[in-house]
């Protein structure tokens, strides 16, 4: 496959996968999904990698989430096909039998944080943001986030992130539990290739088998609720309260969501 979006790079055991669209905050398109579940495929294939660094291009953004621009003209049939294209990229980072680890610098936001929320262990540096961006948007954020926040930051953390869609720099995501460690811009490059000799150093069918019951629980939540609720969210692309998130985000201006509500709808 020829990469546009995604750049990949193999040193000794690491396999470092780049989002490599900075002039759009690494911003994720469907051919960007795409080519982020081949370059997963690639290194979960090759049995000379060990580990995986998920990062984004630049110094602006790990991933901003999904580009709303390509979301201006998505409905319930483009929708569903974008539900498939999203368990697939899920899919094969929850079965790598490698640990991934998310390197983050930046805007962590939307799908972004969801895309993190699927690796093995993440580190940031110390001026990363995080957030989810859904109702904000007219959109809600099944991939991950409903399912797997809680058992990160807890239930009642996890319904505010959703809900509120505010921001946490990265001290805070530390504190709360959504990562493991954050450092300045600097030191993100040393630390991240620390962590991943150190895993080097341990026995691959050990790592096999622990990241397989670490996440036998989890795959309990989210597999039964990626489905419906992914059925659900396709089927209101395009919508009027959908479209209405989208143009104000489009438009730079704050979508006003309560008309829904004075109508009734």
């Amino acid at each position: 496959m020829d990469y546009e979006d995604v750049l990949y790079e193999q040193v000794g055991g690491v396999a470092t996968i780049t989002i490599n669209r900075p002039e759009k905050r690494n911003a994720v398109r469907p051919r960007t999904y795409e080519e982020l579940t081949h370059a997963m495929h690639r290194a979960a294939d090759e049995p000379t990698v060990g580990v995986v660094v998920l990062t984004g291009a630049g110094e602006r953004a790990f991933c901003a989430g999904g580009d709303i621009g390509d979301q201006s003209s998505r409905t319930p049939d483009i929708g569903r096909a974008h539900m498939r294209r999203l368990h697939a990229l899920s899919s094969v980072m929850r079965m790598m039998d490698k640990p991934i680890i998310a390197k983050i610098r930046g805007y962590c936001v939307g799908g972004g944080n969801e895309l993190h929320l699927f690796c093995d262990l993440s580190f940031a540096s110390d001026d990363a943001r995080f957030g989810q961006t859904g109702p904000r948007v007219g959109s809600i954020p099944i991939w991950g986030a409903c399912q797997l926040l809680a058992r990160y930051v807890g239930e009642r953390k996890a319904r505010e992130m959703v809900f509120g869609c505010r921001q946490y720099t990265a001290a805070q995501a530390v504190e709360m539990g959504l990562i493991n460690e954050c450092c300045p811009a600097d030191r993100l490059d040393a630390l991240v290739e620390e962590w991943c000799q150190e895993i080097l150093n341990k026995s691959p069918q050990s790592l096999r088998i622990a990241k397989v019951a670490l996440n036998a629980g989890s795959d309990l939540e989210f597999l039964p609720s990626f489905g419906p609720a992914g059925a659900l969210l396709a089927g209101i692309y395009g919508n009027e309260e959908n479209s209405e998130g989208i143009r104000a985000f489009l438009d730079k201006r704050a979508p006003d969501f309560r008309q829904y509500r004075r109508r009734g709808l």
